[in-house]
């Protein structure tokens, strides 16, 4: 992580603690729960810098043959599976698996809870799988 990522994790966490400070319980160290939230917003910007920059493999890399018509079959299963989840559904699945965002950042973007957001990914994925069925068969 470098001193700018840092700087942006400090920042987002204070955001996030603003936001949250109705949630606040004064019972609570004050220091801590501020940490808290700094560190999760730090591992939330590494994620999200983990998925956004992987490298592709190098073209020199051998892979193993893939048939092109098994990558067609596979990616019209998939869009006609998505296309068969409720909109909010296939929001979350390509916001999180594709773009990388984290609950909290999906519910802020389609102005729901992080939990619900948790919630509807695990169900949407669900979903996603009956539809899918065996991709071996």
């Amino acid at each position: 992580m470098t001193h700018e990522d840092a700087e942006d994790a400090v920042q987002e966490g204070f955001l996030r603690a603003y936001q949250a400070f109705d949630r606040f319980d004064p019972a609570q160290a004050f220091g801590a729960w501020l940490n808290r939230i700094v560190a999760n917003a730090a591992l939330d910007l590494a994620r999200r810098k983990k998925v956004r920059t992987a490298e592709e493999l190098s073209e020199s890399m051998a892979t193993a043959f893939r048939d092109p018509a098994e990558d067609r079959e596979l990616n019209e299963r998939l869009n006609a599976a998505l296309a068969e989840l409720p909109p909010r559904a296939r929001s979350v699945i390509v916001l999180h698996d594709v773009e990388g965002f984290t609950h909290a950042e999906i519910g802020e973007l389609l102005d729901i809870p992080g939990g619900t957001a948790r919630s509807d990914l695990h169900h949407a994925r669900q979903k996603l799988r009956r539809l899918l069925g065996n991709l071996r068969g």
